[in-house]
């Protein structure tokens, strides 16, 4: 790691030894061979594949910039684990690149984002091998390259999805959606809403188990539609989603019998960092038995169509097309 400095203050500057030592070589493992080689060395045990995912979180366009840097962490290390996980593959270390304005620094800021970062990787069983540090003038950029391993040929692609497939996702979605929303309108928020969407929990320990059970999947970061829809491209299949079998916590239900014109949100909105899958027909009692063991909820929303694009059966039973909508990173 390095850092650069740019202008003067009445404050020293941490020198890049000093952030490293302080902040991140208590995250790193041997692996890293204490973040004092500009590389990591690692052996994937045998018999199994490295899986490689890269997610980049800046500042007021993925996160507010005065949200607590443990949960900017925390949520910045679960996308990525989310990413492996929708491939079947198990997390175990990461890179770290942090782009930072001085002042972040100099404010402690830095203290909090390695608090964040060592509660996500207990929580995913992962360890910090590197990466780079950076001071600049602009917003807080972070990215996060994660590494994972699945065993040999058995990664969960998102082109393997065959017509009569049904469609399963994992939790429940919206509530990120609803978060986010209220924060911007400056509104009451519910502890859950908030919860989801400053600290999402990806679904490690789904992913791994269905890679004898799914035959395409993708994690639900940009919004249902539009990751189902990378689903359907990549495997030349259409779907059919039923609104009334969407997975909702209560909350999520108190808000729509408020307003139903906010099912476009739930459907679209992103953040929920769930699993949407699809498996064979017979699969339905292997599916249950996973959700039984696992304590999560994997509900059947759909079936795989001829397509092309993506229908909705409404809650009155009427069939519309949808456009796959979802977040926009461009």
């Amino acid at each position: 790691m390095c850092m650069a400095h740019s202008t003067k203050s009445s404050v020293p500057d941490p020198t890049e030894f000093e952030i490293i030592e302080r902040y991140f070589m208590p995250l790193a493992s041997a692996e890293g061979l204490g973040l004092k080689d500009d590389a990591a060395c690692f052996r994937p045990p045998s018999g199994q594949d490295v899986i490689v995912t890269k997610d980049m979180l800046v500042a007021e366009r993925h996160f507010f910039a005065d949200d607590k840097p443990e949960d900017i962490a925390f949520k910045a290390l679960s996308v990525n684990v989310s990413d492996l996980a929708a491939k079947g593959a198990v997390p175990q270390h990461y890179l770290l690149g942090l782009s930072l304005p001085k002042q972040y620094a100099e404010h402690g800021w830095l203290e909090g984002f390695a608090r964040g970062l060592g509660d996500a990787q207990k929580t995913y069983n992962m360890t910090l091998v590197g990466g780079d540090t950076v001071s600049v003038d602009g917003p807080v950029c972070i990215s996060i390259t994660a590494f994972g391993y699945v065993s040999e040929d058995t990664m969960v692609k998102r082109s393997g999805a065959s017509v009569g497939d049904d469609i399963y996702v994992s939790g429940t979605l919206g509530d990120a959606a609803f978060g986010l929303r209220a924060i911007q309108a400056g509104q009451g928020q519910r502890a859950r809403f908030l919860r989801q969407y400053h600290r999402p929990l990806a679904r490690a320990g789904l992913g791994n188990r269905l890679t004898s059970i799914a035959t395409a999947a993708a994690d639900v970061s940009d919004g249902l539609l539009a990751d189902l829809n990378h689903i359907c491209s990549a495997s030349s299949v259409g779907a059919r989603l039923y609104q009334a079998k969407i997975p909702l916590s209560d909350d999520a239900k108190n808000e729509l019998a408020k307003d139903t014109s906010l099912w476009p949100l739930i459907l679209s909105g992103g953040d929920d960092y769930e699993i949407v899958f699809t498996a064979r027909s017979k699969c339905t009692d292997a599916v249950a038995k996973l959700s039984q063991e696992l304590g999560l909820q994997l509900t059947k929303i759909g079936v795989v169509t001829p397509g092309p694009g993506l229908e909705l059966v409404d809650c009155t039973d009427k069939l519309v097309q949808v456009a796959a909508t979802g977040f926009k990173h461009f």
